[in-house]
């Protein structure tokens, strides 16, 4: 099992709930699973040039769900452990959105690899 496999999981479950209402949804949705089997795997996800925003848009709907929706449950139920990961997951989340979005700003705005910090023991 990948040491990312929490973090696969927490994006694979937010593309099964996202309800796809147009064809962009469905194109994010898809964007994070793809990025769930490729952290799994390598610990990194590439993300082409044309997908740069819309791969950014999804992983900021994946930190605010985490936030809003997850993590008051967890620190309510006093789980320090998933506590660590939603809070590492949101970290993560919102840095890839800064990664892509820094990228597709640039002129020529190329592909990028995100590769994945420590998570939490």
């Amino acid at each position: 099992m990948s040491d990312y496999a929490f973090y696969a999981a927490m994006l694979r479950f937010v593309a099964r709930k996202t309800e796809a209402g147009d064809a962009r949804i469905t194109a994010m949705m898809d964007s994070l699973t793809q990025a769930a089997d490729e952290i799994e795997t390598a610990g990194s996800v590439s993300v082409t040039a044309e997908a740069l925003e819309l791969t950014a848009r999804a992983f900021a709907g994946v930190a605010a769900f985490l936030q809003k929706q997850i993590l008051p449950e967890v620190v309510a139920s006093a789980n320090a452990a998933g506590e660590a990961q939603v809070r590492w997951a949101i970290e993560t989340a919102m840095t890839a959105v800064n990664t892509l979005l820094a990228r597709a700003a640039e002129p020529d705005g190329q592909s990028v690899t995100l590769r994945l910090g420590t998570p939490p023991a």
